[in-house]
């Protein structure tokens, strides 16, 4: 199972000191963030697409090329990249070129976004967001799969006789998550596919999600990738931590009370029965995230998210020690002893994308 560290890239003030860090100084301890996720032994960093302040990660690829240079063995992602209001060509070359650069440690996840002023600035309605993702996918899909494209749609000029540069790396384009917290139709299109369902469990309670994957799955079986329980699932999470669950909360509350997201609505303790936020001791959260299983079934990808609502960096990496040091130990034991043979491990890497890309075209020309 992978696991790792998902940012929404927050400019927030710190409400323990008065103090906001500036753009330059959260994109480096984004950097530092991700470096020292591979450090302590993580398999994901992934950061979000914003286009709004508080936010700075506007242009993902390029720091995840930038994290790629420092990296060797972490797999570069995204959470989430906007299929909405990219242009599929673009997205199509963007990601190739960072595939080729970190030697194909590279997958995305696609999703609509939650800003709705961003889809204007890009030229793009709203009210159009579930189209545009099924059709903008769809072309992508097809530019990283036919050296060739001729194609004409709905949202984007027609292409013909387009070829995307440069190719994906060995023929295999990066792997592909879905990522929804509402939207049936999304994990429709990821069935479909045969692609990743990301379900960003964050902030609505597990019954909601257990809707959306079982469905995922359902679909995944019908279109014949393989059994509901082989579907490709990754989930969200939120965790602050300190060896005593008293003073993780007590550390964590002015943080959360005061956090743009969830900040001033349900009460900490609510929030944390309500949703799968888990404020405690190590031990408190490899229980909560366990029962992540219980709900979901067997799943490849557990993303947890820890650098939000201003907390300083320091802290962030002290977090990031006790889930190396702590926690993501035992969760790879527990998980691999109860996970059946025939249900894969983790998302595809791209040597066995590689593979799998091989063995169609050998199955092909038979």
């Amino acid at each position: 199972m992978q696991f790792g560290i998902f940012s929404v890239g927050d400019v927030t003030t710190d409400p323990t000191t008065g103090r906001t860090p500036t753009e330059a100084e959260r994109i480096k301890a984004m950097v530092t963030i991700a470096t020292k996720a591979e450090e302590v032994g993580l398999d994901v960093f992934a950061t979000g697409e914003h286009h709004n302040p508080p936010f700075v990660p506007s242009s993902p690829t390029t720091m995840l090329g930038y994290i790629a240079a420092q990296t060797e063995r972490l797999i570069l992602s995204t959470s989430t990249t906007l299929i909405t209001t990219n242009d599929p060509v673009k997205i199509a070359e963007d990601f190739a070129m960072l595939q080729h650069l970190a030697d194909g440690r590279v997958d995305l996840m696609m999703g609509r976004g939650n800003t709705g002023p961003v889809y204007p600035w890009f030229g793009q309605d709203i009210r159009q967001g579930i189209p545009l993702a099924i059709e903008n996918y769809h072309l992508l899909h097809r530019l990283w799969r036919e050296d060739v494209v001729d194609w004409e749609g709905k949202f984007r000029t027609p292409l013909q006789g387009f070829t995307s540069t440069p190719r994906p790396l060995d023929g295999a384009p990066p792997f592909v998550w879905h990522g929804s917290i509402r939207s049936p139709e999304i994990a429709e299109q990821a069935a479909y596919y045969g692609d990743g369902f990301f379900a960003n469990n964050i902030f609505w309670p597990k019954e909601h999600f257990q809707r959306l994957i079982q469905l995922y799955r359902r679909r995944y079986e019908h279109y014949g990738h393989g059994s509901a329980d082989q579907a490709i699932v990754g989930l969200g999470g939120q965790v602050f931590m300190r060896k005593n669950s008293q003073d993780a909360v007590k550390e964590f509350r002015p943080y959360f009370d005061n956090a743009p997201v969830y900040g001033q609505g349900p009460s900490l303790e609510e929030f944390t029965r309500e949703t799968p936020l888990t404020v405690g001791s190590p031990q408190e959260v490899i229980e909560r995230t366990l029962q992540f299983r219980d709900y979901f079934g067997d799943y490849q990808r557990q993303l947890f998210l820890v650098d939000h609502a201003g907390l300083p960096l320091k802290t962030v990496l002290e977090q990031l020690d006790l889930l190396g040091e702590e926690v993501v130990p035992v969760l790879r034991k527990e998980f691999e002893a109860l996970r059946p043979s025939h249900v894969p491990a983790s998302a595809p890497s791209h040597l066995e994308l590689v593979a799998a890309n091989d063995a169609k075209k050998t199955e092909a020309n038979r």
